[in-house]
């Protein structure tokens, strides 16, 4: 009778691997499968699926037998959910897909997903994914999962669901643990609310002072010594007198018109906005990657040369402030701050102070496989590096916003902790690129500069504060982006107007705008904003125990 139940325990595993979190997020995540047969394996335990009876459903919806031992573990939502990834055309190409996974990026993820999809003699499915992707993607219009599965080049596909099952335990444990953390930062930000209603003339200021027409100029920057150029973009507030400057940094595979909405309110709220587009990791350089004449997603030195872009692009402006009529007497260049989301994060806290931390990357990079954390295998290109101090602070910088920013290990406890100017973190709960738990919300409780704020937005994206841009090389699917971007952007705008104001104007009268009452009075469904001051790691211990 034991041994009944337990087999019926290990077969319940099997069907259910297959429309739970165990293979759904492999399937959605890497169309990465193929063969005759899909064979799910659990210790010394195997059974398999014909891959006729996937591609049945999937065209027709029927179900047949051998199908049924699986879905009878499946609800109705989650078997919508196969047919729809089985079916739904992948919109790349076989120069896209080669180039791509034969990149350090690229072949890192195979790594991980070779753990888990085997050959049928049960190697890693590292070649073999890679093949049937090129494969599927070499057919016009018929590059879909189910495609990829028929061209797998062995005959059966082994999917290891102990391994798949162990990654679902970490990633489950990981989405405890940040469910905990984001409800104590929650309660804080509403303990911190005096719970009375700020007035409406105290509401009404902020939007007074964004009155500024401005003007838009487009400078090309030639940096001789790094063998550079880049544009950037300025905007430039119609006032005569000298104004603080407010530099924004793009993120990976993005320009500098993601962030154009942030740079028009900064510009009309009196501020001049300098956006560098950093080409080593822009659209371009991914446009380049896809169509075959780059060969990477993004060097090692890009992480060394965007913060050096903007140190280069405020020596420029110092010299236009000096000899170009059109700057001249209008730039403040004692007054600075940066903001940059993802990579442009990352930017923004090296020019305010943390350095690269070689030690840390050489403790967490040899365990990437073992990591959920996708933003990892960025940051982990900084060991390709020569290992030396690289000279990425600005004094210039006087306070900086981080959005998304990815920076657990290439700077670590112990760069985050030299930071000395005003931070503000802003994270998104639901960011799946840079997780909040481990790039955003730990990192806080390291920072030790007297004035730091972590903004959360309840329910957003890695996407949710980008703009759609003209250039976008990939559009990000609605699904991805999550709910109500528009929401999401606003309440960028409507925060980094008074820090900035407050630790870069020097206009202390602002700072009543960074406090829980004003985040809660603007606060509003379907992403609940939440914003604290202190968040301490014994805190966060206590709470996921």
């Amino acid at each position: 009778m034991n041994d009944l139940i337990t087999k019926q325990v290990i077969w319940s595993k099997l069907a259910g691997g297959v429309f739970s979190i165990g293979l759904l997020p492999a399937l959605t995540a890497y169309p990465v499968l193929g063969a005759e047969r899909l064979t799910l394996s659990y210790g010394i335990v195997e059974r398999s699926i014909p891959i006729n009876s996937l591609e049945k459903y999937a065209k027709t919806g029927k179900i047949d037998d051998d199908l049924a031992v699986y879905a009878q573990y499946a609800d109705k939502k989650q078997l919508t959910q196969l047919r729809k990834v089985l079916l739904t055309p992948i919109p790349l190409n076989i120069v896209n897909v080669s180039q791509f996974l034969y990149t350090s990026i690229g072949e890192k993820l195979l790594e991980n997903l070779g753990e888990i999809i085997q050959t049928d003699s049960r190697l890693s499915g590292f070649y073999a994914i890679r093949a049937a992707l090129i494969l599927a993607a070499a057919e016009p219009n018929d590059f879909t999962l189910l495609n990829v599965l028929r061209k797998f080049p062995t005959s059966s596909i082994l999917i290891n669901l102990d391994r798949s099952l162990q990654i679902a335990d970490t990633l489950q444990t990981l989405v405890n643990q940040t469910q905990n953390a984001v409800a104590i930062i929650n309660e804080q930000s509403q303990l911190k609310s005096t719970t009375s209603n700020l007035n409406s003339g105290f509401l009404a200021n902020i939007k007074k002072s964004s009155n500024f027409t401005y003007k838009k100029q487009t400078i090309i920057l030639n940096d001789q010594s790094r063998n550079r150029t880049f544009p950037a973009d300025i905007y430039l507030p119609n006032i005569s007198n000298p104004r603080p400057i407010i530099v924004i940094s793009h993120g990976l595979g993005s320009d500098r018109t993601s962030f154009a909405y942030l740079a028009e309110h900064l510009a009309k709220s009196g501020f001049i906005v300098a956006v560098p587009e950093h080409p080593g990791s822009n659209a371009e350089q991914l446009q380049a990657l896809l169509s075959g004449t780059a060969q990477t997603v993004t060097n090692p030195r890009e992480l060394i040369d965007r913060p050096l872009d903007v140190k280069y692009l405020l020596d420029e402006l110092t010299r236009l402030s000096e000899n170009n009529p059109t700057f001249k007497g209008r730039l403040n260049l004692q007054q600075i701050g940066v903001i940059g989301q993802s990579f442009g994060g990352y930017t923004a806290l090296a020019l305010a102070g943390a350095k690269i931390n070689f030690q840390q990357l050489d403790k967490d990079c040899p365990d990437i496989k073992n990591t959920l954390n996708v933003s990892l295998l960025l940051q982990c290109l900084a060991i390709n590096l020569p290992n030396t101090e690289y000279n990425l602070f600005d004094s210039r910088v006087k306070a900086v916003i981080a959005i998304n920013p990815v920076n657990s290990s290439i700077m670590g406890k112990a760069s985050l902790s030299q930071i000395k100017i005003p931070v503000m973190i802003i994270s998104g709960s639901g960011d799946t690129i840079a997780p909040a738990l481990p790039e955003q919300i730990i990192p806080f409780t390291w920072l030790t500069t007297a004035n730091k704020y972590l903004m959360l937005i309840n329910g957003s994206t890695h996407f949710s504060t980008i703009a759609e841009s003209p250039n976008t090389v990939l559009p990000v699917p609605t699904e991805v982006i999550g709910l109500n971007p528009a929401l999401a952007r606003s309440y960028v705008k409507a925060l980094s107007f008074p820090f900035f104001q407050t630790y870069v104007a020097e206009q202390p009268s602002y700072l009543s705008y960074l406090s829980a009452d004003y985040v809660n009075t603007i606060s509003q469904q379907p992403l609940p904003l939440s914003l604290v001051q202190s968040l301490t790691l014994e805190q966060l211990q206590e709470a996921f125990k």
